[in-house]
């Protein structure tokens, strides 16, 4: 069965013209329920990351300033969200929900987060809508329990996933490969195991041959036995943060790609959201529905609606 994380809680309350479009995070499983490509038994609620968990990965004095909501006003403005206890907690249940989502993957081959891909958090500051950095947690949690010995993130927000690069960077068990577009946020990139930085306007069909070039041998030569996907679709031509020039239908061909090389190879794939800040909301949700249903469909068989 495909095992989803939500929880109510992934919705946090933002001003109306905000920029993170927060009401995703009902509609996607409210779409993928009414057509039938899941029913509630898909959905498992998230425990919450422990201190000893966060501290794995976060600074004690980090951890400090967000638990006793303490972060200097700039570092709390650079994180994008009005910082409360809520959206601390907020965090602490999408991070531990990816870990979650690595054993179910580990147990039926994929399952996915209806949030997470918060990879602009670094170990002592949060910024770019991100506060924890949940697939890094993950890792961590991973490797210091022998629950694996080697993973590969494969990072394909339109934003270079700067915390995990920064997190990861003296890991030699985590390959962090990012695929992102090159004049874009973070303007001062890090450097991860493997960059491709993209051109704006960048098309399906380049974008697509890219990554068939790439995927295959990153998997040969790292040898996971686990990977994290970042399947964030702010890849969309129409992302008003994006600057590349994917259509709904080269995004859905990039999920299937990915997912397809995963599943050939027997590596288990724990799927993280990630961003998407299309102008149109529906643009949003259905790219992100299509990686629902592709992993149903690659994985479990039909859909049954």
């Amino acid at each position: 069965m495909l095992k989803i994380a939500y929880s109510d809680i992934f919705r946090y309350s933002v001003p109306e013209k905000h920029r993170f479009p927060m009401q995703k995070y009902t509609m996607i499983p409210e779409r993928l329920l009414a057509e039938g490509t899941i029913s509630t038994d898909n959905f498992f609620a998230p425990k919450q990351l422990s201190e000893d968990e966060i501290l794995t990965t976060h600074t004690p004095d980090y951890w400090h300033q967000l638990k006793t909501q303490t972060l200097p006003r700039k570092e709390a403005r650079a994180i994008g969200f009005e910082m409360t206890p809520l959206l601390v907690e907020r965090g602490r249940y999408i991070a531990h929900a990816t870990y979650e989502c690595a054993l179910y993957a580990q147990q039926y081959g994929v399952a996915m987060n209806v949030a997470g891909g918060t990879h602009h958090a670094f170990a002592d500051h949060g910024e770019g809508f991100c506060v924890f950095n949940d697939v890094c947690i993950a890792s961590n949690l991973l490797l210091n329990l022998g629950q694996a010995q080697k993973i590969l993130i494969v990072d394909l927000d339109v934003h270079q996933g700067n915390g995990n690069a920064s997190i990861m960077a003296d890991e030699s068990r985590v390959f962090v490969f990012s695929m992102h577009g090159a004049k874009n946020y973070p303007f001062r990139k890090q450097k991860s195991d493997l960059d491709i930085e993209l051109d704006n306007d960048t098309g399906d069909k380049e974008y697509l041959q890219i990554l068939a070039d790439t995927l295959p041998r990153l998997i040969t030569d790292v040898a996971p036995d686990l990977i994290f996907y970042q399947s964030a679709v702010d890849v969309l031509a129409t992302d008003k943060l994006g600057k590349l020039g994917l259509t709904i239908e080269g995004c859905k061909a990039r999920d299937a790609y990915v997912l397809r090389q995963a599943k050939s190879a027997n590596i288990p794939v724990a799927i993280v959201m990630g961003g998407g800040y299309s102008e149109d909301i529906e643009d949003v949700v259905e790219a992100h529905c299509n990686t629902f249903r592709l992993a149903q469909q690659i994985y479990f068989g039909e859909m049954t609606g």
